[in-house]
């Protein structure tokens, strides 16, 4: 597995779908298959569950996958669907070329160790108001944002990354996260 598709998050590696995609196509994928097992609805708390199987030149793997609005960014949930069907082909993709790390595309919204917070303030003193604080919405993408839409951009986008930053106008690490946020709903769109 290529190093650029492996991520750490809270001393833990993780993979990511892009990369067992990619990883797959170099060692003889022949296909993927998906079948949704559980539409989401009230009755199951809103619970999608897909299955997956990928075929290549070893043989046939399958996976299981769930996503819930529980389990998955808000910005995800719109999408829960398409969340369980990427989990459930990263898992058979994950068996069928040998991959042992979770796909970071698996985890739960809980089970991602947030980025570090870097705030510096006084102990016992009262934070300050700033007129001049940036909105939440221009403030720049996190890291999970921007691996999440990298994976999506290795996905969809037919010549990657550079075709995307032209068409954007900008470094994808530049993107604020009311973009990468617009972006990635944009782009898991088309992923279905």
């Amino acid at each position: 597995m290529r190093e650029e598709y492996m991520i750490e998050r809270g001393g833990r590696r993780f993979v990511l779908y892009a990369g067992l995609l990619e990883e797959a196509h170099a060692r003889g994928l022949r296909s993927i298959e998906t079948e949704l097992l559980q539409v989401p609805g009230v009755e199951n708390g809103e619970v999608a569950i897909a299955r997956a199987v990928v075929r290549t030149e070893e043989g046939k793997f399958s996976g299981i996958g769930d996503a819930s609005p529980g389990n998955v960014s808000r910005a995800i949930a719109p999408h829960i669907i398409r969340m369980a069907e990427t989990r459930a082909k990263a898992r058979a993709l994950r068996d069928a070329i040998n991959v042992g790390v979770t796909a970071l595309e698996e985890l739960g919204e809980e089970e991602v160790v947030p980025e570090p917070v870097r705030e510096t303030h006084v102990k016992g003193a009262q934070p300050a108001e700033n007129k001049n604080e940036l909105p939440k919405e221009a403030l720049p993408a996190t890291r999970k944002q921007l691996n999440y839409l990298e994976a999506l951009i290795a996905d969809v986008v037919e010549d990657g990354v550079a075709k995307f930053e032209d068409m954007v106008g900008k470094p994808v690490s530049e993107l604020s996260r009311g973009e990468a946020s617009e972006w990635i709903g944009r782009l898991s769109g088309r992923a279905a």
